[in-house]
């Protein structure tokens, strides 16, 4: 599917012509809430958001076409996505397998060349270094890639966007694959949420919230799931101004609703070995806090 420019889809959405509204129903496995011929908004840009989420790229300097592929997918936004807001990186963005911190280095310099902003949280890659000593840790990840306007909390951040607050979760335990909620993740979710009512809210972390494929191993559940996914979901969820979460990690594709809250994850810009899927990442519009529009697409 051609994307659409940002001037297009805003003018569709949001100008309230006579008789004009999205059909309520399902638009690419979300349902849509019926909207009518409303009034424009006093500024535009608060109501909407663009965005592509992209996770698990798993850049190796042990395997050059990893790079390749990660410098395909930054000329593909820049010529064809060049209307979104920006993009979001769901961690395991680079595999943290070699000394020092080139691996890091050569993912940043190849993602600074977006012309929109970019954003990422850490997957379990980023916390679980080889050799296990690697300097780049918690606080050298924080450093080096929570920048461009970014409001960091802890090993967390807040970024606003118009109306919309985006919370990049670090989820990941050290030298584990599975991951978590810590408490102060928790709080300093909620304090957002509870605070800021008026706010459309987006979480983005690296380990998925629910079995969505029906795994029967516990020790596959621990792995990718979130430890204490329930507690998440019944403390967090409940908050209306909580939109969309935002996960990856088990490299597969799901879209569905928890309530009112939108849960996704994306599939593995890595796809699993002999899949003959494209490297894919996920393109997302919203207006006043819907997604009105989600897609998936390829870097080729």
């Amino acid at each position: 599917m051609k994307p659409i420019s940002r001037r297009i889809f805003i003018k569709k959405s949001l100008l309230g012509l006579a008789g004009y509204g999205l059909a309520s129903g399902f638009l690419g496995g979300l349902p849509v809430e019926a909207t009518t011929g409303e009034s424009a908004a006093p500024d535009l840009k608060d109501e909407c958001l663009s965005f592509i989420h992209v996770t698990d790229t798993h850049l190796d300097l042990g395997k050059p076409q990893s790079v390749s592929w990660l410098e395909m997918f930054v000329e593909r936004i820049n010529k064809d996505y060049s209307h979104i807001d920006l993009v979001v990186f769901g961690g395991d963005n680079f595999n943290n397998n070699v000394p020092g911190q080139k691996d890091a280095e050569t993912f940043k310099k190849i993602v600074d060349q977006l012309k929109c902003p970019w954003y990422s949280v850490r997957g379990n890659k980023e916390s679980s270094p080889k050799p296990a000593n690697d300097p780049l840790n918690q606080d050298d990840y924080a450093k080096m890639f929570f920048t461009s306007g970014a409001k960091v909390s802890g090993r967390d951040w807040s970024l606003e966007k118009g109306r919309y607050t985006i919370l990049g979760v670090d989820t990941t335990i050290e030298h584990h694959n599975n991951g978590m909620f810590t408490p102060e993740s928790m709080d300093f979710v909620e304090d957002q949420l509870k605070n800021n009512k008026d706010r459309y809210f987006i979480l983005l972390n690296h380990q998925v919230y629910w079995n969505f494929w029906g795994e029967k191993d516990q020790a596959a559940i621990h792995k990718y799931v979130l430890n204490n996914a329930d507690q998440v979901k019944k403390r967090l969820f409940k908050y209306p101004n909580l939109k969309l979460t935002l996960s990856g990690h088990k490299h597969l594709d799901n879209v569905t609703r928890d309530g009112h809250v939108n849960v996704i994850s994306t599939l593995g810009f890595i796809v699993p070995q002999g899949t003959k899927k494209d490297h894919q990442f996920r393109v997302v519009e919203m207006k006043n806090g819907n997604i009105v529009r989600q897609q998936v697409a390829g870097i080729l």
